[in-house]
């Protein structure tokens, strides 16, 4: 038996789809809700409705691609995985690396997003929390302490995690609606669209640049969640595309009634007075508009709520980033430490361990859960790119796998969701685009630790398989400094044919990614491990099938 195997025989399959989807729904609803609304206002003004459609339909686009590689390989922490298994070492590393920074970002992200609500309390240590950019000494420890909860939840068993999880989703659910719904109650000044610069007060480019920056791909990017728990799942192949999908088109729902609601519900004296949605202030958003209107048993509500949304975001991430690491290792570019799994508890928890310190590096230099949101933004589509390619290379390459789910518009949806990756990226403006793909390099280091000792023969072909994903990442970057100054570029691309320029390099760099694709070792050894999984499961089908029988005939 391999050493995945050993290890993956650990992890416990008791998550059914009801449990998945809280898990994915669980994940996009944590402090999004509590800031994306103002932040995207801030940028797009009322426009920032169709910037949360956006958002949805390049996430649903995208995960399409992921749940015909997850219900494939139904393995802890697959989004790290399908990468390598298409493409090898070099091209899977960078697709595991930008996703972990992603993902982990999250955990300490959610934490400040607590304390800066916090910090809106009338208490004068409550006030010396966040200083309006980031948090203050006092406020980081506090964020700390969060942080270390985090993980104590998962240290125990999956159990207990999906206990505790499926509890906190009901209430990080009925919340929002209801936030939503007194808001509307309460002020509906419909003015607030056609005022104060209208719809779109500062232009398209900013409805684009607010799917990137303003916590929009943060908040979506929680479809991963059962994706990485895809080994704890019952039934990998109908519950996982039915988890992701639907956590996606909930919380689309529930997102655009907060949007609406916090649109309408801003004080028109506050815009006028702030000079605009750009200008506007607030460090609870929703509680301080629940205050002013008069909601005071709201605002304690949301004051609460900042704790238990953002915590049990935090703990699911907690928990995914553990089998992150766990596949990252089982990849080759950790220590095998990292690979254990609990027998007893089916809980990683050396990789729990690595996670809590990185999320404490990640506390301590992106203080404020706006900087952290754009970070993880930029990360996020940067994993994205992968899954395009990765499932059409794996049809090309591994024909003869079994896929659970396989759908008949792949062809067509994969590449459009290379583009749609490829344009929030773009969106994202530099030179944030330029420190994100810089992040990505620093993560290069390790991959060349264990890789670069091996003998050039076997090096090669992974270098050559990863070459395209390398290459993209320099042209992106070039891209967004020459680009529209409207997405702070030079503007030596005139706008709208910048467009067209990430479009025709999304399709192109697709092709040669998935003609890159190659049978490399790790793709062999993980269809022998699924085909022998495939054989036990059909065997032990005949046997309860026999047993069955047998009963009907004794009755």
């Amino acid at each position: 038996m391999s050493t995945e195997q050993g290890s993956h025989s650990n992890y416990r399959r008791s998550l059914g789809t009801a449990a998945l989807t809280a898990v994915g729904l669980g994940s996009i609803i944590g402090s999004g809700w509590l800031f994306g609304a103002e932040r995207a206002a801030a940028l797009a003004g009322p426009a920032a409705i169709l910037a949360w459609v956006i958002g949805a339909v390049v996430a649903l686009t995208i995960a399409l691609t992921y749940t015909e590689l997850g219900s494939m390989f139904p393995k802890a922490g697959g989004m790290v995985r399908f990468g390598q298994y298409s493409h090898g070492s070099l091209a899977g590393y960078m697709a595991a690396w930008a996703n972990w920074i992603a993902i982990v970002s999250v955990i300490p992200g959610e934490a400040t997003a607590s304390i800066q609500y916090m910090s809106s309390w009338d208490f004068d240590w409550a006030e010396g929390l966040f200083d309006g950019k980031e948090l203050t000494g006092t406020g980081l420890a506090c964020a700390s302490v969060l942080v270390v909860f985090y993980f104590f939840l998962n240290w125990f068993a999956i159990t207990l995690f999906a206990k505790t999880n499926n509890a906190i989703t009901v209430f990080k659910v009925v919340v929002p609606v209801l936030t939503a719904g007194a808001l509307i109650f309460a002020h509906f000044d419909t003015s607030n669209v056609t005022d104060h610069g209208g719809f779109a007060p500062n232009g398209w480019s900013a409805v684009f640049s607010a799917v990137a920056v303003a916590g929009i791909v943060w908040a979506f990017n929680g479809f991963q969640s059962p994706l990485n728990m895809a080994a704890e799942a019952r039934n990998p192949g109908k519950s996982l595309p039915k988890a992701v999908i639907g956590s996606i088109l909930i919380a689309l729902v529930i997102y655009i009634a907060l949007q609406v609601a916090f649109l309408m519900a801003v004080p028109a004296q506050d815009l006028t007075a702030a000079g605009g949605w750009n200008a506007l202030g607030y460090k609870s958003p929703l509680a301080d508009l629940s205050i002013a209107w008069g909601l005071n048993w709201l605002a304690m509500l949301l004051y609460v709520d900042a704790f238990i949304s953002p915590s049990g975001t935090g703990m699911i991430y907690a928990a995914t980033t553990s089998r992150m690491i766990n596949g990252v290792q089982e990849n080759g570019h950790l220590p095998k430490v990292f690979g254990k799994v609990d027998p007893k508890t089916g809980v990683p928890k050396p990789a729990l361990l690595l996670n809590l310190v990185i999320s404490f590096i990640f506390l301590a230099v992106f203080r404020g859960w706006g900087s952290i949101a754009e970070i993880v933004g930029v990360a996020t589509v940067i994993s994205y790119i992968t899954g395009p390619v990765a499932v059409m290379s794996l049809r090309r390459i591994a024909p003869g796998m079994k896929r659970p789910v396989k759908l008949k518009a792949m062809p067509v949806i994969a590449p459009v969701a290379m583009i749609f990756g490829s344009l929030v990226m773009y969106w994202a403006r530099w030179p944030l685009t330029g420190k994100v793909i810089f992040i990505m390099a620093i993560g290069l280091p390790i991959w060349a630790w264990y890789e670069l000792r091996k003998p050039w023969a076997e090096l090669k072909p992974h270098l050559q398989a990863g070459a395209w994903m390398v290459t993209y990442l320099l042209v992106m970057a070039f891209v967004s400094w020459a680009g529209g100054t409207e997405f702070g570029g030079k503007g030596y691309l005139a706008q709208g044919w910048d467009i067209v320029v990430v479009i025709l390099i999304a399709l192109a760099f697709y092709l040669w990614g998935v003609r890159s694709a190659w049978r490399n070792p790790t793709l062999v050894q993980v269809e022998k491990e699924m085909t022998a999984i495939a054989e036990a499961e059909e065997r032990e089908e005949a046997e309860l099938a026999k047993a069955a029988e047998k009963e009907a005939a004794k009755a």
